[in-house]
């Protein structure tokens, strides 16, 4: 195959994984809590022989996390919990700790508080939160701490990665680390809101454009180089 076909593909491959990022953001325009993504795309040399020069492609490398505040919504719900700042909810999950900004909790049968999919909020220690039977008030200070009918209960604890782009999506709004995690101290917590998804409408659909313009372009280009490798093989073989 001609270099300049393969170099295309390379393009194609990287543009068809920004598009499918890209549909992703604009259907979680409405999740609570969602954090968009962007590909992010490197240039490498392929050698294509020992008496060959090599040729430049393109890969995408990996997904980035955008971090950027979103709007916070009030819900007036004594579980809603939102994050004003940089740092995430901490998660019980199958035995390890994840993060989230998606603040809607509740009550679970065992008295815990839990996500809709039935994973514990974890305090600043990363210990469960249980609240006593018959407690008629719940109550989140900005600074994180959780009261009981008056008296402290917990005291959560926003956090963030502590290498930037070790976040890895397991969900749509919850996230496993690769690494080490550092405490979000200027994270302000708010009770009876939520935070939306930071996913701009009007951004993702320029971006869904512009892709597409990119991979139907790409896609002219290796139909016209196809054209004519097909007319040199046809003219030589005559």
């Amino acid at each position: 195959m001609d270099n300049a076909i393969y170099t295309a593909l390379s393009r194609q491959v990287g543009l068809q994984r920004d598009l499918d990022a890209v549909a992703n953001n604009i259907a979680n325009l409405s999740t609570t809590g969602f954090r968009r993504e962007e590909v992010i795309f490197a240039e490498y040399l392929k050698r294509t022989g020992p008496d060959h020069d090599s040729i430049s492609m393109v890969r995408p490398t990996a997904r980035r996390i955008v971090e950027d505040q979103a709007v916070l919504q009030p819900t007036g719900a004594e579980l809603d919990f939102a994050l004003e700042g940089p740092g995430y909810f901490q998660i019980g999950r199958g035995g390890a700790v994840h993060l989230t900004r998606a603040g809607s909790f509740s009550l679970g049968p065992d008295g815990r508080i839990v996500t809709p999919a039935g994973d514990p909020l974890l305090d600043l220690g990363g210990a469960e939160i249980t609240v006593p039977p018959g407690t008629t008030n719940l109550a989140l200070a900005t600074d994180g701490t959780l009261s009981a009918d008056g008296r402290p209960l917990a005291q959560l604890g926003a956090t963030l990665p502590a290498e930037t782009g070790t976040l890895r999506r397991v969900g749509d709004t919850l996230f496993a680390v690769d690494g080490d995690t550092l405490p979000a101290e200027t994270a302000t917590f708010h009770q009876g809101m939520l935070e939306g998804s930071n996913v701009s409408a009007v951004t993702e659909l320029a971006r869904l454009v512009e892709v597409q313009r990119r991979y139907e372009s790409t896609k002219g280009f290796i139909d016209r180089e196809d054209e004519r490798i097909r007319a040199v093989i046809d003219t030589l073989g005559r």
